[in-house]
């Protein structure tokens, strides 16, 4: 099987009530990791490439990484530029082999953002095999790689944009902004309540009625949501255990999250949740086993709690399983 683009996958989808996991990949074991627990779960996937991981890995080695992955587990996978930050970029994604790029222009005024997406979708949408592209109104918060916003400077998606955006790019998708945030530290601790028998910040809860109307003036249409990151406190827990220091870091809950699913949310973005599992496993397993050096042996159980996250973000958050 092909590499695949996102239409059909959100089609089914959206008339599913449930949401396509789009997982953030960086290297080998993360790839490993996403596609294993795809394939234990029966599940469409997307893997997405930022700007980060194209510096860090560079995108030939994560598209033969990813196509790999389409071997080993003949699974519909979709190779996505995440936060592709200009024409150029996309276009070198999508000659490059990519079945679906993004284009974010969000912090451009609306008439730019208009003309550089439809430009980004003309070439996109000629190519064969058609490339789907998501584009995004409205602004998040947090840092992720080579996109920061200061909390404070994030703005909502304006619902009465949306059609006119839509109508004039010819996008496949959009993100839009509710309330979620990039990075293990989306929210500050004034915009939080505090449990006080555990003492971990409550973040305040997503904006469901931007996400409502945008759904009435866009039927069918899929809706995606950046920034979603649960932030796993099990995870945070075994690094700060294991000589980590990541104080009131917090992500969206997941019962929100999965609410938005059963809405017009046709893909969910996960990275931070990644990189805690991760992280998780190796600080563990450095700490129990000080004269190991092999890194077969710490990364090999950081993949396996990837596995383990990615597994449950299917079946109990994205709601994606036995949907092939």
């Amino acid at each position: 099987m092909p590499l695949v683009n996102s239409k059909e996958m959100f089609e089914k989808a959206y008339n599913g009530g449930y949401a396509i996991g789009a997982f953030n990949c960086n290297n080998m074991e993360i790839v490993q990791a996403i596609t294993e627990a795809a394939k234990e779960c029966n599940s469409p996937v997307i893997l997405q490439v930022s700007a980060g991981a194209r510096k860090y890995a560079k995108p030939v080695y994560l598209k033969k990484m990813v196509e790999a992955a389409v071997e080993d587990t003949n699974l519909p996978i979709v190779l996505h530029l995440d936060h592709g930050a200009d024409f150029e970029i996309c276009k070198d994604c999508i000659d490059g082999g990519f079945t679906s790029v993004m284009i974010d222009c969000s912090s451009k005024p609306f008439e730019e953002n208009i003309a550089i997406t439809k430009k980004v979708c003309e070439y996109a949408h000629a190519h064969v095999p058609y490339v789907t592209v998501e584009a995004e109104l409205g602004t998040l918060a947090g840092i992720e790689d080579e996109v920061k916003v200061e909390h404070g400077a994030e703005s909502y998606t304006r619902p009465e944009d949306v059609e006119e955006f839509v109508r004039r790019t010819g996008c496949d998708s959009l993100a839009i902004a509710i309330g979620t945030s990039h990075g293990a530290y989306k929210f500050k601790p004034e915009q939080c309540t505090r449990d006080p028998e555990t003492g971990i910040l409550l973040p305040p809860p997503l904006r469901f009625d931007i996400l409502e109307e945008v759904s009435k003036r866009l039927p069918g249409f899929p809706i995606v949501l950046h920034g979603s990151s649960s932030v796993n406190q099990e995870f945070v827990k075994i690094i700060n255990d294991n000589g980590g220091a990541l104080k009131d870091a917090v992500g969206v809950p997941e019962a929100q999250l999965r609410q938005a699913a059963r809405l017009a949310v046709c893909k969910i973005n996960i990275d931070s949740d990644l990189r805690l599992a991760m992280t998780a496993g190796i600080r563990e397993h450095m700490r129990a086993h000080p004269d190991h050096f092999d890194p077969r042996q710490y990364v090999g159980d950081g993949r396996a709690y990837v596995k383990q996250l990615v597994k449950h973000k299917i079946v109990d958050v994205l709601g994606s399983n036995d949907k092939i």
